[in-house]
């Protein structure tokens, strides 16, 4: 990871000097280098000896970090990480500028790769990635989404990333195609899990742990699972609460809301649906040999359903 930081800092480097800055905050921002990880230890844990796994994590977290510039914008957040935003920083103008130039610096190192198939599954994932910020924007402030379509989702905004990060770890080190399938399913699992957590933290977790307040989906009109679950289940007045604070996009209702995600055990349907992601993520990674590669993508499961808990 000192390697991939290292390629960040460099491939961020421009002469212009908002662009520093802003890379600047995101670098120092941290978060947890995960997908990166994902690259790393898929393409090791197929025996991959070469170097260029190292630049293709890196590519992944710019994927990641251009559309979090993006995200940001849309939603107006001043917090992330617990940290100031780029957009309440520098504006909403620079941060999706610096986020154009973050996706473009990623394809440039594509292009350096020199794999086709490589090329073609990140340019893939970066289009579904939109297709999937562009859903959800239809979503808000919509009560009537239903759990499939919420699932499309963040399919498309979350999952597809962490798949396509397996999958270039599983193609780069040259795995036959039902290992690359294998490992291209145990990401998008893990990013369905990873998503289905985080919806869980919004209504739950600690503030200081999670990095912004709780209720930020509910304030930006976010119909997340936990919502769509009090709605199918809760009594009339709650489904009101929700379906009036989805519409209205405030936290006026938040107290009566959490009450209703309590009461109607919304939290533990919600959990019991990233369990479930996390077991079928296990499963595929029977394609891999045991070792220490093995165990960090089992152990990375498990975390992804046991953050903030």
């Amino acid at each position: 990871m000192q390697s991939v930081d290292h390629i960040i800092r460099q491939s961020l480097h421009s002469d212009v000097a908002l662009i520093g800055q802003v890379a600047e905050h995101i670098i120092a921002a941290g978060g947890k280098r995960l997908r990166p990880v994902l690259v790393i230890l898929s393409a090791r844990a197929l025996s991959y000896e070469g170097q260029q796994h190292y630049d293709l994590a890196a590519v992944i977290e710019f994927i990641h970090t251009a559309t979090l510039l993006h995200d940001d914008v849309v939603d107006e957040s001043s917090l992330r990480r617990g940290k100031p935003t780029s957009n309440s920083l520098f504006g909403n103008a620079a941060s999706v500028l610096v986020g154009d130039f973050v996706y473009s610096r990623a394809f440039q190192m594509m292009v350096n790769v020199g794999d086709m198939k490589i090329l073609q599954v990140l340019a893939d994932a970066t289009n579904v990635i939109a297709e999937g910020e562009v859903l959800q924007l239809m979503n808000c402030r919509n009560p009537q989404t239903t759990e499939q379509e919420y699932l499309k989702v963040i399919h498309c905004k979350t999952a597809k990333l962490f798949e396509a990060a397996t999958r270039i770890g599983a193609l780069l080190a040259k795995a036959p195609l039902t290992t690359v399938e294998a490992m291209s399913r145990y990401g998008a699992h893990l990013g369905l899990a990873f998503q289905l957590i985080d919806d869980v933290l919004d209504y739950s977790g600690d503030e200081a742990l999670i990095g912004k307040s709780l209720g930020d989906d509910l304030a930006e009109g976010k119909p997340t699972l936990p919502l769509i679950h009090v709605m199918r289940h809760g009594n009339p007045i709650q489904v009101a609460a929700v379906q009036a604070a989805i519409r209205g996009g405030g936290l006026e209702e938040l107290p009566l809301v959490l009450e209703a995600i309590h009461s109607t055990g919304a939290l533990e349907y919600v959990r019991e649906k990233a369990f479930v992601q996390v077991h079928l993520a296990k499963q595929e990674l029977a394609c891999l040999a045991p070792g220490r590669e093995r165990d960090f993508l089992l152990q990375l499961a498990d975390f992804s359903a046991s953050r903030g808990f």
